[in-house]
Formats: C-alpha cells, structure tokens, sequence
C-alpha cells in the first residue's frame, strides 16, 4: 500500500489541495479549480500533470476519462499523518460540550450516550462510546430511593467516580425508615468489593441480615441479585443518531442510508472495531483499513479515555471524506472532558 512518505514537496501541496476540495465539495477536482482556488503557484497543465502521478501512485482516481481526480484512503492517510494536526475545538463548540455534559446526573452510561450524542452534532457524524468494563470496579456506597409505590431506585457509587442506577421492582411503599434500614445494611456488607464479587456473593452476605420492616426488599435483592447486579456487556457500544450522517451525499440514497441503519444494529462489528483502541489514545482508521468491508467507505476516529479502573472509548464514524482536522480535536477534547468529569 503506498504510503506519504516519498511523496514531493509539490505533490503534497497539490494533494492536500484535491482532499481539501473534495472534503468541502464531495465534487471531483480538476486542475483549473485547484490553480484558481489553492494559489499554488504553478500553472494548470502542471497541476495536471502532478495529479496524474498522484493517481498512478494511488492516491487519486477518476471516474470517468474526462472527470476531475477523487481522493483515496492512501490519500486520506496521507493527509492525516503528513498534513494536518487536530484544531483545538472553538469556543462556542468547547461550551457545547461542557453544557450537555456538566451538571447532569453522573450516572456512567448517561454521560458517554450524551458524549456520542453532541458529539455527533457537532461534527455531523455518527458520535459513538464504547463504556468501560465494571466488573472489577470497587463499589463505595449504595443509596435508596423509593421513586413511587413499586419501584425503588439503587445508586451504586463507584470508585472512580462513576454511578451507576438500577430500578428494582417492589410490592409496594416501604416505611422510610425501612428502607434506611436497609440501605445501611447493604452499605455494611457490599462496600467495598469488586461489583463481581457482590453478584456472585450476594445471597451468602444477606441470607442472616435482619433489617426489621426490610427483609422482603431484602429477599428481593437475593432473588434477583442476579439481574440486578449483571452489568452491561464489557465493551458496550452506546451510538448517537446516525441521521447526522443523512444531510452528507455519500448517504443520499436509500439504499446507502439503510446500510447505515444495518450497520448501527450490529453492535458485535462496531465492538469488535472499536476494542483495540482501548489503550492507543488518538487511533484513526480509513476505509479499507478497517478490515472488514462492511466498512470500508468510513473512517473512524477514537479517542480513548481512562480514569483509575475505568478505561472506554469515544468519538465518531463518518464516511472517509470528513474534515479531519476539526473532528480530531474535538474527539480528543471530548475524551478528556469524560474523564475530568468521571475524576
């Protein structure tokens, strides 16, 4: 696969020049537009000549004979590792983000689903998370909340900062101080284990536990400790709304907006390509580089986040002809945002 590196002085500038055009138009680019528009300082004919290397070296193509060049991924690639480094996101964007994300209830999945969501607006893309794995979190404090006569609300404050809620069905309103009672009871003998450890020890630790006016919110935790304490899936993948993507050519169609849809149900694929960027920071794919061909028309950029035990990934899918220079950094400001907020 050709690469960046051996390209020219001159055969760069004409290339960041056609991506430039395409990323703003999604029209091919012909010579005449990039001398009158880019000010590169050489005639058309050789520009033209520039792009016809380009294209025998595999960064261009055209469709038809007479039609302007259209960018590759290798053109892609090397625009992104040779051109251009990630804008700082504006200020009305930076507030964009804090607004949505600050001040909200801190519940873990809540605050990555709202980072995919703005982030999506904001870039126009599809705005994706992958949530960290909690099994080995440490859980601090558990909170009750009767919230209506059958349903209670548990808070599990987790070291690192995060929460996480679950609704459990009652038989009816509790006496508040009952259901003191046993929220102490359960802090006494939960805090301070692995979420792993309460699910599969949690009918030992309250089986004796007397908590007079509680006990049956008791069995009812023991009866379905297990539902109430399996987390969701390691590595799950919360999506923003794929029609940011609908106003973008490349999605004009039916068809092309239908494989799109396709693509956001299979959470399996997008898991197992987002997986590897745990651990990588800044990681940005583009098409065929994906591996598998169900998307090889799009580009990934991730970013990873990581706070004490709880590491994940956020950022955006979107077809290869993105803006990336202001969508990197708004992906990376976006990932240190979750974690200042999960500190």
């Amino acid at each position: 696969m050709p690469t960046g590196e051996h390209l020219s002085e001159r055969e760069l500038r004409v290339l960041e020049a056609v991506v430039q055009s395409y990323i703003e138009t999604a029209e091919p680019a012909g010579s005449q537009m990039i001398a009158r528009r880019f000010g590169l300082g050489v005639s058309p004919a050789t520009i033209r000549t520039i792009m016809s290397e380009l294209e025998e070296k595999g960064f261009l193509f055209h469709r038809h004979t007479s039609s302007g060049r259209i960018p590759t991924d290798q053109a892609y690639r090397a625009y992104v590792d040779r051109v251009i480094h990630g804008a700082p996101p504006s200020s009305e964007q930076q507030m964009a983000l804090e607004a949505e994300l600050q001040g909200r209830a801190s519940a873990l999945d809540e605050v990555l689903r709202r980072a995919a969501q703005v982030l999506g607006v904001l870039t126009q893309e599809l705005g994706v998370a992958v949530a960290p794995a909690l099994d080995r979190v440490v859980l601090e404090r558990v909170e009750l909340v009767q919230v209506s006569s059958d349903r209670m609300l548990l808070v599990l404050d987790l070291r690192s900062g995060a929460v996480r809620t679950i609704f459990v069905r009652v038989p009816g309103h509790m006496a508040p101080e009952s259901v003191q009672r046993v929220s102490q009871l359960l802090n006494e003998r939960l805090a301070g284990s692995t979420l792993r450890e309460i699910r599969t020890t949690l009918g030992a630790r309250l089986r004796d536990a007397q908590a007079p006016g509680g006990r049956e919110l008791l069995d009812i935790f023991i009866a379905e400790g297990d539902d109430i304490f399996t987390l969701p899936e390691p590595g799950a993948v919360l999506l923003g709304s794929a029609q940011m993507l609908a106003e973008q050519p490349e999605f004009a169609s039916n068809a092309r907006m239908r494989e799109l849809l396709e693509l956001t149900e299979r959470r399996d694929l997008l898991r197992e390509a987002l997986h590897a960027r745990r651990r990588t920071g800044l990681s940005i794919t583009i098409g065929a580089e994906n591996g598998d061909a169900r998307l090889s028309d799009l580009t990934l950029v991730t970013s990873s986040y990581r706070t004490g035990e709880l590491s994940g990934v956020i950022g955006v899918i979107g077809p290869t002809r993105m803006p990336y220079d202001k969508i990197i950094g708004l992906v990376e400001h976006t990932s240190r945002l979750v974690e200042g907020l999960f500190e």
